[in-house]
């Protein structure tokens, strides 16, 4: 955890990460308001590095804010631990136990040996990133109603993870497929 010297409002800029009320967030964008009466004060697009919500705040003009960076760490996922999933910390071999909660929809992509990034700040972790392609097995495929004959028809595939995936027709159970996993997309069979 790197908490920075602190800084005013007016010189909040887009992408850095400051502390509010115990919460993360990273500025979208910062805008200095003056108005007819009153002082001028600075307007703020936040993103809450916890839940992803976007959040306005209003700061006055000179008003100390606090800068951090987070610390980023490879982590291999492990197993699942009651209802807690347990990953390796890469750098200092320590284990981490880690949400559902911070997972998120990432969870249908979690198995074990799956490297991520988590951004900590202290010893919380605020996000995790997955790896864009990973290869994944089909452990079944549902039945399309539509014909073979048309080009673009797909079924519902569901993936040793629990994901599931929109893929050809031609896909079937125990096929190896290369899938985007920001877009929840099938790339390829492997």
């Amino acid at each position: 955890m790197k908490a920075k010297a602190p800084l005013t409002s007016s010189q909040i800029t887009p992408g850095i990460m400051i502390s509010v009320d115990k919460n993360i967030y990273r500025v979208e964008s910062a805008v200095k308001v003056t108005v007819a009466k009153g002082k001028p004060f600075i307007k703020t697009s936040l993103i809450d590095v916890m839940s992803g919500q976007n959040v306005e705040k209003n700061f006055k003009e000179g008003q100390v804010i606090q800068e951090v960076t987070l610390d980023e760490h490879q982590l291999e996922f492990l197993y699942l631990e009651g209802k807690e999933y347990l990953f390796l910390d890469i750098g200092n071999l320590e284990q981490i136990l880690v949400t559902k909660k911070i997972l998120g929809d990432k969870v249908n992509y979690i198995k074990e040996g799956i490297e991520i990034k988590a951004m900590f700040y202290g010893d919380t972790i605020f996000s995790i990133e997955l790896p864009q392609f990973l290869e994944l097995v089909v452990v079944k495929t549902e039945t399309s109603d539509t014909p073979s004959h048309i080009a673009d028809a797909t079924k519902i595939a569901f993936l040793e993870t629990g994901a599931k995936i929109e893929v050809p027709l031609f896909i079937e159970t125990g096929d190896v497929l290369k899938v985007d996993t920001s877009a929840n997309e099938y790339i390829q069979r492997v």
